[in-house]
């Protein structure tokens, strides 16, 4: 697979992911929807391994990427799943889009990745006005908007921080194998908590709901995470989480067209200036030296 046909594959699961996140809690609560989400994922990556004649490595090494992937994912998508009930679906999308900023500095950090050139920093900065554009249109917001939010902001430091500690373990497992090693790690943490704080099996699941968590299992998970990691191996960690750049856009229009969440010409401006910074991040420095070479 290409790994720009990768990319593009994730930006439109990822963007269709938090109306689904929002959806598969209805009337089951989130933590049913997280847990059995992530229990279908598994068993399928489990059939596909097997189908495909696969072999689980379990060296030290590659335990402790499935360890940090699989922490990652449960403390990542908890968050999202709780914050989400208490946000509207495009704004879950728009606060994801800090990602690329906080892994950078921390891909700065550990990776010693070549994050802060001039084009790169513009497009940081870039991305950051559009969602403070996005962000200062919001309505005022109740007390439980405010911990949704602060969830998703926790959500964003955990998601970032497995992602550049897997790629600085630099094991070369195949993208199916650190998925399901990622959900043997993270499935019985999500049992765990679902059963710590609800515990309760739903009486009825409407069709909408099942069809999120099934929707999410095989897309949002198995599929996802396995483009995620194949991704990850082959590009910057950094560049990797500019998916979040692009997603909110497409997220917005989502959540406006399948669930009438309004989308304001505020909203629109800022998401501009988001692609804008993607742009600026992407393609800034190459233009850059074309220009130089051209001039010299």
């Amino acid at each position: 697979m290409s790994v720009p046909a990768a990319y593009a594959g994730l930006i439109l699961i990822w963007a269709t992911t938090p109306l689904g996140i929002k959806w598969s809690g209805e009337g089951v609560g989130f933590l049913f929807g997280v847990a059995g989400r992530m229990v279908i994922s598994l068993v399928i990556c489990l059939l596909l391994v097997a189908l495909f004649s696969r072999r689980m490595r379990w060296h030290r090494a590659a335990f402790m990427t499935y360890l940090v992937a699989g922490l990652g994912m449960w403390a990542a998508m908890t968050g999202v799943y709780w914050g989400a009930q208490q946000i509207p679906s495009g704004l879950v999308s728009v606060l994801f889009g800090l990602t690329p900023v906080v892994t950078g500095w921390m891909a700065a950090v550990w990776l010693h990745e070549p994050v802060f050139t001039p084009f790169r920093v513009l497009g940081m900065l870039l991305g950051l006005t559009g969602l403070v554009v996005i962000f200062g249109q919001a309505p005022a917001f109740g007390q439980s908007a405010l911990w949704g939010m602060l969830a998703i902001l926790g959500s964003v430091a955990a998601h970032s921080l497995s992602m550049v500690l897997v790629k600085r373990l630099g094991e070369r497992t195949p993208p199916l194998e650190t998925t399901t090693g990622a959900l043997i790690v993270a499935v019985p943490l999500y049992l765990l908590t679902w059963w710590a704080g609800d515990g309760q099996w739903p009486d009825d699941v409407s069709q909408r709901t099942l069809s999120s968590i099934l929707y999410l299992a095989v897309f949002g998970s198995v599929l996802s995470f396995t483009l995620y990691f194949y991704v990850l191996r082959h590009s910057l960690a950094s560049r990797v989480a500019l998916v979040t750049l692009v997603t909110p856009v497409i997220a917005l229009v989502i959540g406006q067209w399948l669930n009438g969440e309004a989308v304001t010409a505020r909203e629109w401006m800022g998401a501009l200036v988001i692609m804008a910074g993607l742009a600026s991040y992407q393609w800034g420095d190459g233009w850059r030296r074309g220009r130089s070479a051209a001039t010299n």
